[in-house]
């Protein structure tokens, strides 16, 4: 796939699960994962300090539900709070081992969230997303 220099951020405290899937994203040559955090709380923080800053910011999020300090419900909520100041059209894709109907039709009912995607990552689940940013 030719390189588009779209930037992700994945949000997600299992190291295990961000360094494979950072190794995935980058094989496909059309975006670099840019920033990981391990919780909801430092990625807002970085999205909050670099509000204007378009070069820094991602053009796509993948963003676990579960993880420690802030999670990704609690992620979203601010995130809501904070897109009027913020540079740039970010795409969020929720990316949770849950298959629960509950969560998948509360991540879908938020505005701010494109897709649900079940863990793990693979190339075959990211192409489609890449045709749609």
């Amino acid at each position: 796939m030719k390189a588009i220099k779209k930037n992700l951020m994945l949000i997600d405290d299992d190291q295990d699960y961000t360094f494979i899937a950072a190794k995935i994203i980058n094989q496909t040559n059309a975006i670099t994962v840019n920033k990981i955090f391990s919780n909801g709380l430092d990625a807002l923080n970085f999205l909050k300090e670099n509000a204007s800053k378009t070069d820094t910011l991602p053009d796509i999020i993948l963003l676990d539900l579960s993880m420690p300090m802030m999670d990704g419900w609690q992620f979203l909520e601010e995130f809501i709070h904070i897109t009027p100041q913020i540079k740039k059209k970010i795409t969020i894709y929720v990316c949770s081992n849950s298959i629960s109907c509950s969560d998948i039709d509360k991540a879908m009912k938020i505005s701010s969230v494109s897709d649900y995607i079940i863990k793990p990552v693979t190339k075959e689940k990211l192409i489609p997303i890449l045709k749609e940013v």
